[in-house]
């Protein structure tokens, strides 16, 4: 049930679109092309299963796990909340 002038399923609508953008954005960071032989950062051979399992990779799981340790998750622009508490 929408209140004033949104239609009905719009809550609904807008968290759909908020997890379309979020599958969005971490499709668009997926390595792609061919997979390096070894690692980018420090050089060690990458294991034939990883390069098969994940195309175009470039680091080796322990250089990945430690960069997707640094890399900051930002949410959009907060779709779910009231008009309220977007204005504070």
């Amino acid at each position: 049930m929408a209140g004033g002038f949104a239609k009905d399923g719009a809550v609904q609508d807008q968290i759909d679109a908020t997890v379309e953008d979020a599958v969005k954005r971490a499709r668009d960071q997926l390595p792609s092309g061919e997979s390096l032989g070894n690692c980018e950062e420090c050089n060690k051979p990458i294991p034939a299963a990883r390069r098969e399992a994940i195309r175009g990779v470039r680091l080796c799981v322990a250089c990945q796990s430690e960069q997707d340790a640094k890399t900051k998750i930002v949410s959009g622009y907060n779709r779910r909340g009231s008009k309220d508490s977007q204005l504070r």
